[in-house]
């Protein structure tokens, strides 16, 4: 029998998203086979404080089990990233030399889905499942997204942008030139977080300054964009330098837009999968959605969003995001199930692509020695 790929799950974070950060850590540790993979948990608190657990060889039941090890980490004074290094804490309490071969950082936003923890890892040199440091922090960044999806030629709503010092600075000027450019209704987002969070709808100029304020309570840049009624359609992509893209699937809000709360809370939101699109309008957007992934150097797993003219005529890229949400239930791995890839197939996909990626680089030179 081959031995078992031990794999770094890293979950929680110093984010907004940090609760949805732990869903997607209990719903990956059920569906592991553990007669192949062997866990080793990382949890990361909201203050970013790291700990690490017993190595797991088998499912866990709840989201305490997934936190619990943190107070008890740090009574020991020891360190979480020990395993990083060689050092794993067995269930029984020793210590195993065997590293890990491979982190599974399911962290959503900030630290976790911006560059990174994924610089920490590249310097550790381990491999590590989805988007390299690059293609995070643009996915992330979605003032940076969105140029680089211009000059890729994709099709994007307008938009404006503004850092907090900027706007204080001249707000008047901003608001001019968003009532000119975009009008009113507009949505106005941080631009470096996700889930929909801090995000606000503005249909006047009074709604349009408390929805700036709110959206700088989550970030030091915001972006204000144009409303266009449409229908949204995502696109999963998996894959490396030869990506592969899902069947489209559509989200019907339950709210005015899709927001956290219809995301996570009411959970009244419809996701029609297939979407209900002629085949080669579904064709062109996974065309674009894969053209996506590949301007910002994606690697691993992305889900790019569109919007969809109510009429058909016009697509608009909405944005990608490097780490969606990934229990059974999210978009991702459903659109890849109607696709025709399981749950289990997807992990054992992203684990192999993360592994190869790493052996791949590891045949770069990054010194000049004289023969």
């Amino acid at each position: 029998m081959s031995e078992k790929i031990r794999v770094g799950l890293i979950y929680g974070g110093k984010s907004g998203e940090h609760d949805v950060s732990l869903q997607t850590a209990l719903a990956v540790i059920k569906a592991f086979d553990f007669s192949k993979y062997e866990i080793v948990p990382f949890y990361i608190t909201k203050q970013g404080e790291w700990s690490s657990g017993a190595l797991l060889s088998g499912p866990v039941e709840n989201k305490l089990q997934l936190t619990s090890h943190q107070s008890a980490a740090k009574a020991a004074g020891t360190s979480a990233l020990q395993p990083f290094f060689g050092h794993v804490q067995q269930a029984d309490g020793t210590a195993a030399a065997k590293p890990i071969d491979v982190v599974f950082p399911l962290l959503h936003g900030t630290f976790g889905e911006d560059g990174t923890i994924q610089g920490l890892l590249e310097i550790a040199n381990i491999p590590y499942v989805g988007a390299g440091v690059l293609a995070s922090a643009v996915g992330m960044d979605k003032v940076m997204m969105k140029k680089i999806f211009a000059q890729e030629g994709l099709p994007q709503c307008l938009f404006r942008h503004f850092t907090k010092p900027q706007w204080e600075k001249d707000n008047a000027f901003f608001l001019m030139e968003i009532e000119i450019t975009i009008g009113y209704p507009c949505f106005v987002k941080p631009a470096n977080l996700g889930s929909s969070v801090g995000i606000s709808k503005a249909n006047n100029r009074d709604e349009l300054v408390k929805a700036i304020a709110f959206a700088f309570q989550y970030d030091r840049k915001v972006i204000v964009e144009e409303f266009v009624d449409a229908r949204e359609i995502e696109i999963s992509v998996l894959g490396n330098e030869d990506p592969s893209a899902s069947v489209p699937g559509e989200i019907v809000s339950s709210n005015d837009f899709y927001d956290y709360k219809a995301k996570y809370i009411d959970g009244k939101s419809a996701m029609i999968i297939p979407a209900e699109i002629p085949s080669e309008l579904a064709e062109e957007i996974r065309e674009m959605a894969i053209r996506a992934f590949q301007a910002i150097d994606g690697s691993g797993l992305s889900r790019v969003d569109f919007f969809l003219t109510k009429d058909g005529s016009r697509i608009f890229i909405n944005e990608i995001n490097t780490m969606p949400g990934f229990t059974p239930f999210s978009m991702y791995p459903l659109l890849w199930k109607e696709t025709g890839k399981s749950y289990a197939e997807l992990l054992n996909d992203l684990i192999t692509l993360a592994i190869r990626r790493h052996a791949d680089k590891q045949a770069i030179r990054y010194s000049f020695d004289e023969e």
